[in-house]
């Protein structure tokens, strides 16, 4: 990572701010990927044989952001950065250290579900709900991190800027996802599974002040930032005046159009707004795409990881095989910036085809939608949750892949109206036809 060039032309601030921001970012996303790797175990060691708490974890964590994401992009519009900043490093720390320390009693009492089974639900709840504020909180983040901040920290850069600092970004989540569960893996092959949960808690405590300073050195180091900030706090009673303002109309139009008036409120509610501005968008077609990947057991998250683990694969192990995939994704930050640059200027990430002013809601709508597909997978692991069935779910997830692809292709091709530069292809074709 640090042999990429952290930007094109020299920037207007010290380039150890943007290294403030990645290693700030890495240390957020590292406690995040450490959890999503050992839910999984924890609940198939807590409960052999089923993949019910797994999945019944895998619910409360997808409705959760299902339902509470577009909310979620509507604060993080609404907000200063600094309010997100805080709100986001406190309850997505907190929430994962409790959750660790609620993981330590459930595997210390082994024989608590049946000889307290109160406690042991009470336990399994205070995870299940610990576990969904973390992952909300950690969706607040990457709006504000990768939706916001990088956007305006590339604003007056040359156009590669963006793509650079996405894929730098995106290499840092990877690199976590690599790691993470390896590390994870060995503590819990080689020391205990509370060892690993005591690693969490500890991980998040220590960390937290850390992370705070080294964003609060990016904002406070950055002008646009705070410009930005400063605007967004300022347009926050605008919007609650045109609210009320709006409020009042509508209860004086109710009087004589009940019918119609009660419609128009049903479509300015915020959750709906949310999603009818998200319909309206240009990405809405690869964004469905990209959320039918959610529906699927086929990338190592909870309920693949809990199968693997029935089926007597050490965690190590598992984990090495999550890294391996992860590899593959993190070769392909180094190549996106170098195939992005070589396709038609038509082709832009969400960041570019939004709106600012839409960018959070969009966003948050987004992982709305990726929530809500990824619910649907741990339904069907609810209802196939016996691990001999777990070759249905395979399947399942093939077909929604196949359809994802489809979809994609249909985009591209309503963009580009081709799919393939066959004109280019045919070249390099009879380029390699050559006699030597």
């Amino acid at each position: 990572m640090m042999n990429v060039p952290l930007l094109d032309q020299p920037p207007s601030f010290s380039s150890s701010l943007l290294l403030n921001l990645y290693v700030g970012h890495f240390l957020a996303r590292w406690g995040a990927r450490m959890w999503e790797f050992s839910v999984g175990l924890y609940m198939i060691n807590v409960w052999p044989d089923s993949l019910l708490l797994a999945a019944a974890y895998g619910v409360v964590e997808s409705a959760s952001t299902a339902l509470l994401g577009p909310f979620i992009g509507q604060l993080v519009d609404k907000l200063s950065y600094i309010q997100v900043l805080r709100l986001w490093l406190l309850s997505q720390n907190l929430s994962f250290m409790v959750a660790g320390g609620a993981v330590i009693a459930i595997l210390i009492y082994e024989d608590l579900m049946s000889a307290n089974n109160v406690a042991f639900v009470s336990l399994a709840i205070l995870i299940n709900i610990s576990g969904a504020v973390g992952v909300l909180s950690t969706l607040a983040g990457t709006i504000l991190i990768e939706r916001e901040w990088v956007v305006v920290i590339s604003e007056g850069q040359s156009p590669g800027v963006l793509t650079k600092m996405n894929s730098i970004i995106r290499r840092i989540d990877l690199s976590c996802k690599l790691f993470a569960p390896v590390v994870t893996g060995f503590i819990i092959s080689f020391v205990s599974l509370t060892a690993s949960a005591l690693a969490l808690a500890l991980w998040n405590v220590l960390s937290v002040c850390v992370q705070y300073w080294l964003l609060m050195s990016v904002y406070n180091g950055i002008p646009q930032l705070k410009e930005i900030s400063q605007r967004r706090a300022s347009r926050s009673p605008v919007r609650e005046v045109n609210e009320r303002l709006i409020f009042r109309d509508t209860n004086e139009s109710e009087q004589s159009s009940d019918g119609t008036t009660l419609i128009e409120q049903f479509l300015n509610l915020p959750y709906i707004s949310a999603w009818r501005l998200y319909i309206k968008q240009d990405v809405v077609l690869p964004g469905l795409a990209l959320a039918l990947l959610y529906f699927t057991v086929l990338s190592f998250g909870t309920l693949m990881t809990a199968a693997l683990e029935w089926q007597g694969i050490p965690a190590y192990v598992i984990g090495i095989a999550r890294g391996i995939g992860a590899t593959v994704g993190i070769a392909a930050t180094f190549l996106y910036p170098v195939l992005q640059s070589r396709i038609s200027s038509s082709q832009h990430s969400e960041q570019d085809r939004v709106a600012e002013s839409d960018r959070c809601v969009v966003g948050g709508v987004q992982n709305s939608l990726q929530s809500a597909l990824d619910l649907m997978t741990y339904i069907m692991g609810i209802i196939i949750s016996n691990p001999k069935d777990f070759w249905k779910l395979t399947m399942l997830s093939f077909l929604l892949v196949t359809l994802a692809a489809i979809l994609y292709s249909l985009h591209i091709y309503r963009v580009r109206k081709h799919l393939l530069h066959l004109d280019k292809l045919l070249v390099l074709i009879q380029w390699s036809a050559r006699p030597s």
